[in-house]
This record gives C-alpha cells, structure tokens and sequence, in this order.
C-alpha cells in the first residue's frame, strides 16, 4: 500500500484504518464470547438420587444464612415464587432441588468446598433427584417402562422435569459446561433398591452414560455415593450399606460416603436437617483432596 499523497488520500486512508480497527475488535469480541467464556476456576457438580438427595428436612433459618455467593446452584425447573428460571444460576440458598423440597447433602456439601478452596473458585451445584425412585429411573433407554408402572405420586414429580429426569440432568450440565467444569458426580440413592445386587452395575451404566453424553473423562470425574441411613440410627435399609460399600470395585474413580452418627428424623429413612449437614461435609471432604486440597 503506498503513502496517501493528498488530503483525500489520507482522509480515506484514516477512514479504512478504523474500519479495520472497528472489525478486528469486534471479531476478537465474538471470538471471546464463543471460545473463552468458560471459566476453569467454576467447579461444578451434578447431584442426582431419591428423596434424601433431593432433600426431606426442613429447611431451618441457619441454612438460608450467610450462603457464599461463591456458592451457586443451577435450577432444574422454573420456581417463580423463588424467583428461579430453569438453566439459570443462583446463590445456592435452599432448596437447592425442586421448588419446595428440603436440605440436602449438597447444601454443606458446596459450602465446604468454598471456605475451603481458593477464593478465586466458585462451586455449582445441580440437582436432579425424585424420592421414593429406584436407580432405573436415571437408566435413560428403559426408565419409561419404570415409569410406566410406578405410583401416581412419583410420576407427578417425574412431570416437573418433562417425564425425564435423567435428560433433565444432561441438559442442564451441558449448559452448565459453557460456564464451569464438571468437577464430580454425588448421588444419594439405595433406600428403594434395597438388597438389589445389581444396583452396582445399574449405577455403572448411569454414571457411563454421563461420561458419554457429556464428553467426560472418568479419572477426571469421581463419583461420591453416600450410605443410607446407617444401622447405628436404626436405618430400616441400612443393609444396603454394604452393597453401596461394593461400587469402587466396580467404578474405580468412585467413593462412598459414611452416614454413621447422622440422626434421621425418626421414619428410619431420612435425616434430620442436622443429619444432612453433617452427610454433606463428609461428601465435601472426601472431594476436597481429590481437588489438591489437604
């Protein structure tokens, strides 16, 4: 391009300059948008299971206090008396499930994780959990036949995710992968699948089809199980227990959470609101060393 030699000339020349300025910024705005939005230091985690993920205490006024914003969940359905839209992020105050459910592991579970991780981690939780279902209902190819012949009751709670929880799961995490990494996988399930030996490989085909459908690598994504209400509480399925203790023979990168001395509100089910807090610090710090934090 030769030198502009009269005025025209370089009025024109300055003009195509800031064209090109103009145009450059703003490819390399969209480039930004599309390429680096995702943020490595937001660690996120799926929670899926029956009625003790999902939360069955009452919420207390301790555990709407002082949540980190740091600390976030993703609604799974759209709760507008909570002021919640599905695919969206919030500051993790309960419930952290459906609109009206109660404390769950994962409420002290990513309040752990945040006091204890770095202050430039943010953790993200999404919660995916029906009470009363056993595991096939995340079995993505046969849960229609399940939900086929289950109560009235469960499939109302199956309706608020478009009659598939484990594609409500998907959905959500594959939004959820364009703003953070899929850090783990919590699940709290057992208590309908009782004496079930072959819940170890109903769990397996789950967690497989969650590494497939999302592109994950398992040594990157450990799976964290939680017993059942243990038979030091007088759990009525407490002989799960040693069924759930098998999964890391049959997924490696998989842990089981203890829930001995967590007090459950009396039906020999559930946990008491304390009960789940302290389930969801022993889910946190199982986690934290395996995020390099001692």
């Amino acid at each position: 391009m030769g030198v502009p030699s009269n005025t025209n000339e370089i009025e024109n020349f300055n003009e195509m300059k800031i064209k090109i300025a103009f145009i450059s910024t703003l490819i390399l705005l969209m480039v930004g948008m599309d390429g680096f939005s995702q943020d490595k230091n937001f660690y996120i985690f799926l929670c899926l299971g029956q009625s003790n993920m999902e939360g069955n205490a009452p919420i207390e006024e301790q555990d709407k206090e002082n949540v980190d914003p740091r600390f976030q969940v993703m609604s799974t359905i759209d709760c507008p008396d909570l002021g919640r839209e599905k695919g969206q992020w919030y500051t993790a105050v309960p419930p952290l499930c459906r609109c009206y459910t109660g404390l769950t592991p994962a409420d002290y579970f990513g309040r752990t994780l945040v006091a204890n991780l770095p202050e430039k981690v943010r953790v993200g939780v999404i919660n995916v959990a029906v009470g009363g279902c056993k595991i096939e209902l995340f079995d993505k190819d046969n849960y229609q036949s399940y939900v086929e012949t289950s109560p009235d009751w469960l499939k109302n709670m199956v309706k608020e995710y478009d009659g598939d929880p484990y594609q409500r799961l998907v959905d959500m995490a594959k939004l959820a992968q364009k703003d953070g990494v899929i850090k783990g996988i919590l699940l709290h399930q057992g208590e309908s699948n009782t004496n079930d030996t072959l819940w170890t490989q109903k769990v397996k085909l789950v967690y497989d089809n969650l590494m497939t459908d999302l592109n994950l690598k398992p040594k990157n994504v450990p799976l964290l199980a939680g017993e059942v209400v243990s038979a030091d509480q007088g759990g009525a399925c407490a002989s799960m227990n040693k069924i759930i203790a098998t999964l890391p023979e049959v997924i490696p990168n998989s842990y089981v959470i203890p829930s001995n001395g967590c007090p459950q509100r009396g039906d020999n089910l559930h946990f008491t609101a304390e009960g789940y807090r302290m389930l969801g610090k022993r889910y946190a710090e199982t986690m934290l060393p395996l995020l390099g934090i001692k």
